[in-house]
């Protein structure tokens, strides 16, 4: 016999609740959720693309950043994971933001979000060059690698091509989307499996290495304090994007259920493999005082520990690791530009709102949000900070982004209006104390990550107070910018597009 999930009848019905028909096909599975919350997370991409940072300003002792980041991030996606139950809906942050926090909040939180995805495309982007130089020199197009701004242009240049990759696989439709993404998370979990097998296998010293601090924060006002906050952002940049399980749920199976199983998953998944792999890198290593441990990272400590054939092969699993990571926040920031030019809330709104009869899916936003980030990269083409600071502000918007969803709804629960959907995943008596925490902890890391630090956005070259504060008058234009467009045009404009407008069933049963 069928349940009545089986056919997204349930599901299909949650949408009409929202105002949409649905148009997207349901065809993805369990592991196809998993995957796309665990690709956006991704372990391998994370880890190696900066791991030398978390090293460099924390120290091996930087590693207890991990568990901190995890537990915060817990409770960000225990809420989430009510909302996945209650509102499966693409563009997931746009639409949770607007239930909770009304249409205001909900255009603030889809474009902090979608800024930040695009953002984030070209972040991740910059990860190919921290990978494919250390497997040959031949990845290195631009110079030999030693001049000041040829690491920076060569991973614009790598960059451009992946996300031009992304976008080509991302407008054949979801389905090829989540052929490759599997199978490339796939062997992203084996060889993170293998690798720390491996690393363990080679461990010279014992977990004491985990309280070296280098002797960092000396001086300072804070003491190491200050420097293992700098160093968390590495923790900080690996754990979120679990919120992509449920901006697919209109086309996954039975999402009401498996996006916020698979959202735990992912979350869960990730902390304990990645912890695991920095742990034994640390404790592998054959010297914890390396300069080039606090330069090429995790490369240098594979290369030096597995020797160079296993660790070109582990090189090549981490290149496979990025370029579906890429896949996924490509299609995360696809569904929630639908999900906004659905309810007319972007420039051009019908184009972008257009699903292909042929493909199944929006190819416009595929298009734009890649060219966009590739102009994102070619503008920072001769930037030598360029990793840490498009990575710290495309964390910061993220982190603003799910705070926008969070308040709103510590708001609600404390106004007694929230309820999560019965029979579905719920925090119970544990909503409120837990919701607390997530905003809190979102609030408190959102400032560590701006704060106006050399280290994250000045780390060479002269100082300048405008590069310091880099992260408050990037952000800050963009939400007072956005939200100004949106006020005094767009706002006038906002309504569910008639194309996309649910047909009312008059057989319904009434909402309570």
């Amino acid at each position: 016999m069928t349940s009545p999930d089986a056919d997204g009848s349930h599901d299909d019905h949650a949408l009409a609740e929202l105002g949409y028909k649905p148009e997207l096909k349901r065809t993805l599975g369990n592991f196809h959720t998993f995957a796309a919350g665990i690709s956006y997370i991704s372990i391998l991409t994370g880890t190696f693309q900066l791991f030398y940072f978390g090293v460099s300003n924390g120290g091996p002792a930087y590693w207890w950043s991990w568990p901190m980041v995890f537990l915060g991030q817990l409770m960000v996606a225990l809420c989430f994971c009510e909302l996945a139950a209650r509102y499966p809906v693409a563009g997931s942050i746009y639409n949770w933001a607007k239930q909770l926090g009304g249409p205001h909040i909900g255009w603030l939180g889809g474009w902090m979000m979608l800024t930040a995805t695009m953002v984030s495309l070209s972040a991740v982007a910059l990860a190919y060059q921290v990978t494919l130089p250390q497997i040959s020199s031949w990845f290195q197009f631009i110079g030999d690698g030693t001049g000041r701004y040829d690491a920076a242009a060569n991973a614009v240049l790598l960059g451009t091509v992946l996300v031009a990759f992304t976008t080509l696989i991302n407008a054949f439709g979801v389905k090829l989307m989540a052929r490759i993404n599997s199978a490339g998370v796939a062997i992203e979990l084996i060889a993170a499996i293998v690798l720390i097998v491996l690393l363990a296998a080679h461990v010279t010293r014992g977990p004491s290495a985990l309280t070296e601090t280098y002797g960092l924060g000396k001086g300072e006002n804070l003491g190491y304090l200050g420097a293992f906050l700098t160093a968390s952002l590495a923790s900080a940049y690996v754990m979120y994007g679990f919120d992509t399980a449920s901006s697919l749920g209109e086309e996954s199976k039975d999402p009401g259920r498996n996006a916020p199983r698979a959202i735990l998953r992912a979350l869960v998944a990730s902390f304990f493999i990645g912890g695991l792999i920095l742990l034994f890198a640390l404790l592998a290593v054959p010297d914890l005082h390396a300069e080039e441990l606090s330069v090429d990272g995790l490369q240098y400590v594979v290369l030096s520990t597995l020797g160079s054939t296993i660790g070109q092969i582990v090189l090549w699993c981490v290149v496979i690791a990025i370029t579906v990571c890429e896949l996924a926040v490509h299609t995360a920031g696809i569904r929630l530009a639908f999900a906004m030019a659905r309810d007319n809330n972007l420039p051009a709104s019908s184009l972008l709102a257009k699903v292909s009869p042929r493909f199944q899916t929006p190819v416009l936003p595929a298009v734009v949000i890649g060219l966009v980030a590739i102009g994102i990269l070619l503008i920072n083409v001769n930037q030598p900070q360029i990793f840490s600071v498009i990575t710290s502000i495309a964390i910061i918007m993220i982190y603003l982004a799910y705070l926008l969803v969070t308040l709103p709804m510590l708001v609600q629960r404390l106004r007694g209006k929230w309820t999560p959907v019965q029979g579905r995943f719920s925090l119970g008596k544990f909503g409120l104390p837990v919701n607390i925490l997530a905003v809190l902890w979102g609030a408190a890391m959102s400032l560590n990550l701006a704060w106006p630090r050399a280290a994250v956005y000045n780390a060479t070259g002269p100082q300048h107070w405008y590069l310091r504060w880099g992260a408050f008058l990037f952000i800050g234009v963009v939400a007072i910018g956005g939200f100004a467009y949106y006020w005094f045009v767009q706002r006038k404009r906002t309504g569910v597009l008639a194309g996309h407008a649910a047909v009312p069933d008059p057989n319904a049963p009434e909402q309570p």
